[in-house]
């Protein structure tokens, strides 16, 4: 089986380093790397011989995708409520990111949040969408009083 290389991304992460830190201490000859196409790949050999201790253990990634369909909202709520996913997904750095798309169905009055990224973020999220849709709150009660 073949040794697990790390991405410069992952090395960075590792190490509380930017990306673009790693990237020159490639460069600078100070951490060996392979270059395979476009990217580079660092064996934990490498890692370790920059840092003098053992690389840590990546992480195993989880990614968890989520699809959140909410009734009865119209164009206003919608815009507003997207803004808040929005922002609501941005929180927390890059480490948390996620990535979203917002679809309004003006006609049927329906909306559909989809999520993608990791589990902690996504849990947040999704409570987050619970408070607002679920707990009574005014960002769509004027919307549904309408409807």
């Amino acid at each position: 089986m073949a040794e697990r290389m790390y991405s410069v991304e992952e090395v960075a992460d590792l190490l509380g380093l930017h990306v673009r830190t790693v990237r020159g201490y490639i460069r600078d000859g100070r951490l060996n790397a392979v270059r395979i196409g476009r990217q580079y790949r660092i064996a934990p050999a490498d890692v370790e011989a920059l840092t003098g201790r053992p690389a840590p253990p990546a992480a195993p990634a989880v990614e968890v995708s989520s699809i959140v369909q909410v009734d009865g909202v119209g164009p206003d709520a919608a815009a507003r409520l997207a803004t808040l996913v929005q922002a609501g997904a941005n929180t927390g750095g890059p480490a948390r990111a996620l990535r979203l798309q917002v679809v309004h169905d003006a006609e049927r009055r329906r909306m559909k949040i989809v999520v993608l990224g990791g589990a902690a973020a996504t849990a947040d999220l999704l409570r987050l969408l619970d408070e607002v849709i679920g707990g009574g709150n005014a960002l769509l009660e004027g919307e549904r009083a309408d409807g």
